[in-house]
């Protein structure tokens, strides 16, 4: 075999190392190359680009949410107030498995459906970068399970906040409201800039409608943090302002009273100041814990609150419309009086019914006193609430004077108070029924509504500022529960200033004998709240009322018994005391309650506190007058 030599080949592989070692050159100083390029388009062109996102990610600039103001009764009692709570927050943009996040999560606290379902639709209407609460009230031991496991959770973080607690529970739950969580419609209304961090907003009541009051103005905060989010310490603040405080005209133990007094039924009772337009109690049974709503009431309890029977959701004195039987008969008396339609002296006699003049069709308008009241004058006719009577005042009258002058009271229209949804009730004319029925009126007509009964309609809160305005001679002052502002800030004080009108009668002297014979409804032998009289400290003036809920044929009569309890006549009561000089004057609305003298006690339970404040048990409603 022939031999060859691979000597040549030795100058081959030198060149062949040599064309390697050039290109590997090449390519190290173009790798340099772009290295430097890379590294001045950094440090130099984009510099100002990545020192802000450098900046960002150790400096995360928060809101600082304010703390609510207070709601005080007007003794100084707390009636809302912040408790600290713990929250589980989250920063979405931290985040880059949530689903899977959220999972590991309910290993360590528990989380509902609800909780979960509101975070994500919380995610909607927050920023990225905004932190959101996943769950509150966390208690001690799932703190600690939290902390402990922080490191495994970016863009958690545990934080403590002020929580709305109402200390009084249900009681005037109806004009103090509650907070809940901010929902999509609120967020498009409201400042998003302020409630940066809020979570919460007035949702009822008080806390609704004085909101701009309550909530104060959101600070902010730079915190430098480091890779794991926890904050390491505050570059900058600007502190919140806390909301104002609020001090109500409520007394809130006599507000405990109108809702013991009222008991299990269903029903309102308002109690104003006549010469200041203060409300003192609004009451509207059953109540209500507003607590179960601040961090989102269970679909389960929700439910049973609106479809139970009581509706302790409806507020009755601002919402309910009631016609207010007998309790306006002390309006259309002096409505005849001051038109001159009658005198104080004049009688008629009551047979038990009453026949229009000259109605061929001979229907009986019925007294509630089948026999009648015999020989029947202004004083007899309120104190045993003679329907006769005052079916024929109505008549002389005729429906549109007596319109006039019951407006003057505030009937017909919304009184102004300081809450939302007000209705106005119904103040019927022959232009109304015009306009909105589409038919005349009928002379049948303004006798039912000389009753209070018919087309008429009233809320309690009403018939409570009508009351305080017949007790106030004519000065009509508008209700309301707000009775000063205290800012946070300067510590000043702004005392709220209602509205306020009056109207004289052609004889002031006729209010006197209005209330002469509204004396003896309570005090009188006859009359209908005599009970309610006996042993008073006091002299009171009241009316009591009974509304039908359903008409009677004019050859029945009206049976308790046979009637289901939803159908059963309402029981009303308006009263004021003292009767020489008026501090304070009530309405008592009850559903279904029948009989308005049964309605006084609970009246005289509220003004008993009030003018004797009394520490024992109140005298009790014993045997109830048959009688209106």
């Amino acid at each position: 075999m022939a031999y060859r030599s691979s000597v040549g080949d030795y100058s081959s592989d030198a060149r062949l190392f040599k064309r390697r070692a050039n290109a590997a050159a090449v390519i190290c100083v173009l790798l340099v190359v772009v290295l430097f390029v890379r590294l001045a388009k950094l440090q130099i062109i984009d510099y100002a680009h990545f020192s802000d996102l450098s900046e960002n990610n150790r400096v995360r600039l928060m809101a600082l949410p304010p703390n609510r103001g207070l709601i005080y009764d007007r003794n100084g009692v707390i009636l809302a107030e912040n408790r600290p709570t713990f929250h589980l927050e989250l920063i979405p943009e931290q985040i880059d498995d949530l689903d899977t996040m959220l999972k590991d999560l309910s290993a360590i606290v528990s989380l509902s459906e609800r909780d979960v379902s509101e975070f994500r639709d919380s995610i909607r209407t927050h920023r990225s970068f905004e932190s959101i609460s996943l769950r509150t009230r966390l208690d001690d031991v799932e703190v600690a399970r939290l902390a402990v496991n922080r490191h495994r959770f970016p863009g958690m973080d545990i934080s403590a906040r002020l929580t709305r607690h109402y200390p009084q529970g249900e009681a005037a739950v109806h004009a103090v409201g509650y907070v809940g969580r901010i929902n999509e419609k609120e967020l498009e209304n409201i400042d998003q800039g302020n409630y940066r961090g809020t979570s919460h907003i007035g949702k009822t009541g008080l806390e609704r409608f004085y909101e701009d009051e309550l909530h104060g103005t959101v600070g902010q905060q730079n915190v430098e943090v480091n890779s794991e989010g926890r904050i390491l310490k505050v570059v900058d603040k600007i502190p919140p302002i806390p909301g104002n405080d609020l001090f109500l005209s409520l007394d809130i133990e006599l507000q405990k009273i109108a809702e013991a007094a009222l008991g299990e039924r269903h029903g309102s009772v308002v109690a104003i100041v006549p010469q200041t337009g203060e409300v003192l109690a609004f009451a509207s049974t059953p109540t209500y814990d507003p607590n179960l709503f601040v961090h989102g009431i269970s679909f389960a309890k929700y439910k049973e609150l609106q479809t139970s029977e009581g509706k302790p959701l409806f507020n009755r004195p601002l919402f309910g419309q009631y016609p207010p039987g007998s309790t306006l008969k002390p309006f259309v008396g002096l409505a005849g009086l001051d038109a001159r339609t009658v005198a104080v002296d004049d009688e008629i006699r009551c047979k038990g019914h009453f026949l229009i003049p000259d109605d061929e069709t001979n229907r009986k308008y019925r007294d509630w006193k089948k026999e009648g009241h015999g020989l029947t004058d202004m004083d007899v006719a309120i104190e045993q609430s003679c329907d006769v009577y005052f079916y024929d005042l109505a008549y002389r009258l005729g429906i549109d004077r007596m319109h006039d002058f019951l407006a003057k009271f505030g009937f017909g229209e919304k009184t102004g108070i300081d809450l939302y949804g007000e209705r106005s009730g119904l103040l019927p004319s022959r232009d109304w029924k015009k306009k909105v029925r589409k038919t005349i009126w009928y002379p049948g007509e303004t006798l039912i509504a000389g009753i209070g009964q018919g087309y008429v309609l009233a809320t309690p809160l009403q018939l409570a500022a009508a009351t305080a305005t017949l007790a106030n001679k004519g000065v009509r002052v508008q209700p309301h529960l707000l009775q000063s502002i205290r800012s946070t800030e300067t510590a000043a004080t702004e005392t709220f200033e209602p509205k306020e009108s009056r109207f004289s009668l052609r004889n002031q002297g006729y209010w006197n004998d209005m209330f002469r014979a509204m004396k003896k409804v309570v005090h009188g032998v006859w009359g209908t709240a005599r009970r309610t009289g006996w042993e008073l400290k006091y002299n009171m003036a009241g009316k009591t009322g009974t509304a039908q809920v359903f008409g009677i044929a004019q050859d029945e009569e009206y049976d308790a018994e046979t009637v289901a309890r939803k159908l059963r006549d309402h029981g009303l009561f308006i009263a004021f005391a003292p009767y020489e000089a008026p501090k304070i004057a009530v309405a008592v609305v009850v559903d279904n309650g029948e009989h308005g003298s049964q309605m006084a006690p609970i009246a005289r339970k509220v003004i008993d506190y009030y003018l004797l404040k009394k520490d024992e048990p109140l005298i009790q409603a014993g045997e109830q007058a048959d009688d209106e």
